[in-house]
């Protein structure tokens, strides 16, 4: 679906600033994360309001420190993500990159989270951006530490093996597929850094980046997405 300049990519309607990408309308529409465990992101209610996790991450944490997600992985956000990834429309970065910063700078100000000394972002292998054309998440990162005013490094994870969709894998082959498949080219040693992907689903692609920062001294990794399935 094609959408005039100056409408929103969502409803369609003309935007009073083209520049939004999506109005207000639909951004309220976008139905937000129960509530739910700040470590995972999976729906949580604490008996005892000391514990900061589910039991899940108590027996098994993972390599991340919080998860920040804006919505389930369903509709609207769901066909936006779609069409950008596999519709070749590189110009959708700028609309979900903005999604994801209102809802960011929202809990910044409430100081559910601080800002990271560096942002990075899930590659991709070279044969699939060759296919794809464009690196989708590189292009979120990139405006998110314009806007943010925190450095981003394109290449400070790059993906070493060309691992199989996780999404066609049952939940115990996604780690086993991913053993290796990530190398870091920089120093990370001491620093709060974010890791952003558009959908986090077992969460296995984040862990396994998140493991190597903290294996190489990162102080801390937080990991950003647009979605979570529930």
């Amino acid at each position: 679906m094609l959408t005039i300049e100056g409408n929103c990519w969502l409803c369609q309607q003309p935007l009073k600033l083209p520049c939004q990408g999506v109005c207000s309308f639909c951004l309220k529409s976008i139905p937000l994360m129960p509530q739910c465990c700040p470590r995972c992101a999976l729906p949580y209610e604490p008996h005892d309001k000391q514990l900061l996790a589910c039991g899940r991450c108590l027996k098994q944490p993972p390599a991340w420190q919080q998860l920040i997600t804006v919505s389930p992985y369903q509709a609207p956000l769901r066909k936006l993500i779609h069409r950008y990834k596999f519709n070749k429309q590189p110009q959708l970065s700028f609309v979900i990159a903005r999604i994801f910063l209102l809802f960011w700078l929202m809990g910044y100000r409430q100081n559910q989270w601080k800002k990271p000394d560096l942002l990075v972002s899930i590659p991709m292998h070279p044969h699939r951006l060759w296919q794809r054309g464009f690196d989708h998440m590189a292009l979120i990162g990139e405006k998110l530490s314009t806007w943010l005013n925190i450095p981003y490094s394109g290449n400070s994870l790059t993906r070493t093996r060309d691992t199989l969709a996780q999404i066609t894998l049952e939940r115990e082959y996604r780690l086993s597929n991913l053993k290796g498949a990530f190398t870091l080219t920089t120093t990370v040693s001491g620093l709060h850094i974010a890791i952003i992907d558009d959908v986090i689903t077992t969460g296995a692609t984040m862990n396994t980046a998140a493991q190597l920062l903290i294996c190489a001294g990162a102080h801390t990794v937080d990991a950003w997405s647009l979605c979570r399935t529930l």
